[in-house]
């Protein structure tokens, strides 16, 4: 997929075009507190980059997509605060410090079915010990993609108990703007020493 030609079209039917409420959910549930560095893998235009940059966290915004980091780095100048941009792909991605949290806002769903081991060990490799993953799993309902459907068998088979402990609770809905899709928010922590 070419992202930076469908940005460059504004065929961006993905964009939420503002935060997205699961953001407001992890604050309320405690899940995201201040002094955490945060990770916020395909980030396209950053809402909730700004969002945490104005609460004073540490964040870093990941986009293959020149054209969304401009689009990062334009919200962040107006709003006179920063944040860490890196445009690369995420398979290319090498922190020099691992992350508390990274926000994982339906990047996955975007990936091809066949990349999504890839990205898992990618996501794995980016937390700290005991670090939080916040993962909004996208449900379709329909074969194809992208946005691929995240069935909830296949992610815990994905994400399995001997590298990720998932949360006790059940997941929250995450509302989509248009159509039938939506959703479903976790909490899992990275359990560093599983293979």
């Amino acid at each position: 997929m070419d992202w930076e030609a469908l940005y460059q079209q504004k065929d961006t039917g993905w964009d939420r075009g503002a935060v997205s409420p699961a953001l407001k959910h992890w604050f309320e549930d405690g899940n995201i507190t201040p002094n955490q560095r945060i990770l916020i893998p395909g980030c396209g235009r950053g809402y909730e980059v700004v969002a945490l940059a104005k609460r004073g966290f540490d964040v870093t915004a990941l986009d293959l997509a020149p054209s969304a980091i401009a689009a990062v780095r334009q919200a962040l100048h107006d709003a006179n605060v920063s944040a860490t941009l890196v445009c690369s792909d995420l398979f290319d991605y090498q922190p020099k410090h691992s992350f508390d949290i990274v926000y994982e806002q339906t990047c996955l769903c975007a990936l091809p079915v066949e990349q999504r081991e890839h990205y898992e060990q990618c996501l794995y490799t980016w937390l700290k010990p005991n670090g939080t993953l916040l993962f909004s799993m996208m449900q379709t309902g329909a074969a194809g993609g992208p946005p691929f459907h995240c069935d909830w068998l296949d992610m815990h088979e994905l994400f399995a108990e001997k590298r990720w402990q998932w949360q006790q609770e059940p997941p929250f809905i995450i509302s989509r703007p248009n159509g039938l899709r939506f959703e479903l928010g976790f909490t899992l922590r990275c359990q560093k020493g599983g293979l």
